[in-house]
């Protein structure tokens, strides 16, 4: 078949569902995006303390990347549709009670019931740009056969939407907060998830990733070398995001200008963005393993000028170029993971690494906080080049076990008799 340019990609992809099953899965991931720093804003607000503001925010996304895996595992038990049915809802409960006890809150009242019940609402809020992967290869599928053209355009759009999802949430929370107040930015994340996280939910896609066979026999192993290999990498893709905000807040504060600091860190956004979704023009023959070695090795030429900033406008285009190689890294680890596991196992998969890219984030703002104490954002931004480091060390130390993982998986999916015809979980 002849190649296709990106444009004509995407519009084939979108056309296998239409454009309003599209806006409703991206609208969807958004409050998980909002929910964090409006959580830290909100209750440092009310509290006046930014202690327990951080703590707040830090127990709804421990929370989140704990259960997420959980979630995963029962869609790929129960179907998407009931497990993210519960988990809007009960997520949107949960972030509206934290709002209302923030309000509530008064001047000299213990603070730790806040972060308990955002521990609780964080843990409900559903990865949906995890899910909304999973569904693609079923909806190609169902539309005349699967198209490896088509799961790469998916797995680049995806990523590109999660990307853009992390630079609008917290502009919407920013904005919403300078004209309204903190608390209404939480209010309106809890209002998104009960809408469309609930349409992304029950949107007759949900459908394609039903329940388990009934017939089915032992449950397929998830936790392979490979997958621990690719939940690695992550993890390291998650420092490096939580060691540039750090760093980019000192160095902000340097300046005399903390406020910048998210917008800075949103530089990170708009350059992977762009070159998520260019992804997509890179030929088939160019394997998933080799890519990721090449740009797991562009993360770490592309992050070695934060050693050399010492402006804001120096850090400016170094976070831009830095961002170029964040989102392609992503894509190729989740497409690889979704390559390699076993079909009833991709929604564990795939929420295992959104829980690796959580937990590497907390990782590399601790470690980068610490060195940041003692020498200022110089030593925070050792901690991203080691973070990148260690990506390109597992991605060329895991290449063989990643591609004999993929062979190995191929060859099973295409001896099971009727694998086509059955809801994919």
């Amino acid at each position: 078949m002849p190649a296709l340019s990106p444009i004509q990609s995407y519009q084939r992809l979108f056309a296998l569902t239409g454009p309003l099953y599209v806006l409703v899965a991206f609208v969807a991931r958004i409050p998980l995006a909002m929910s964090q720093i409006a959580s830290l804003l909100a209750v440092t607000a009310a509290t006046g303390s930014y202690t327990a503001g951080g703590v707040t925010a830090g127990a709804l996304a421990v929370a989140n990347a704990v259960f997420a895996p959980v979630a995963g595992s029962l869609s790929d038990r129960l179907g998407q549709r009931p497990v993210l049915v519960v988990q809007s809802v009960v997520g949107t409960l949960g972030l509206a009670a934290l709002a209302g006890l923030t309000v509530l809150h008064e001047a000299g009242q213990p603070w730790w019931p806040l972060p308990v019940v955002a521990a609780l609402g964080g843990a409900f809020v559903p990865q949906v740009g995890t899910m909304a992967r999973v569904r693609w290869r079923p909806i190609s599928r169902r539309r005349g056969g699967e198209d490896t053209r088509m799961i790469d355009a998916a797995f680049s759009y995806e990523g590109a939407a999660d990307e853009a999802s992390f630079v609008l949430g917290p502009a919407v929370v920013g904005l919403i907060a300078a004209v309204v107040d903190p608390v209404a930015s939480l209010v309106v994340a809890a209002v998104l998830l009960g809408a469309f996280g609930t349409w992304f939910a029950v949107h007759p896609t949900g459908a394609l990733v039903g329940p388990a066979p009934a017939t089915t026999g032992d449950v397929a192993r998830l936790l392979t070398p490979a997958l621990v290999i690719l939940a690695a990498t992550q993890l390291s893709v998650g420092m490096v995001f939580g060691s540039v905000q750090t760093g980019t807040s000192v160095l902000a504060t340097q300046a005399g200008m903390p406020g910048l600091t998210g917008l800075l860190h949103a530089l990170l956004g708009v350059g992977s963005v762009l070159a998520g979704l260019a992804v997509v023009a890179v030929p088939e023959t160019f394997t998933h393993e080799r890519r990721l070695r090449l740009f797991t090795a562009a993360l770490v030429v592309l992050a070695l000028p934060l050693l050399l900033v010492g402006s804001l406008k120096g850090l400016t285009l170094a976070l831009l170029g830095l961002g170029l190689a964040i989102a392609p890294t992503m894509i190729t680890n989740f497409a690889l993971a979704e390559r390699i596991t076993p079909v009833r196992r991709v929604g564990a998969a795939m929420t295992l690494l959104a829980a690796a890219t959580g937990g590497g984030y907390a990782v590399g703002a601790a470690l980068a906080g610490r060195f940041a104490d003692v020498g200022g954002h110089r030593p925070a931004f050792a901690v991203t080049i080691g973070a990148t480091v260690l990506a390109l060390t597992l991605a060329l130390a895991g290449a063989r076990t990643l591609r004999h993982a993929s062979l190995t998986t191929s060859r099973q999916e295409l001896s099971v008799p009727g694998k086509d015809l059955e809801p994919v979980g």
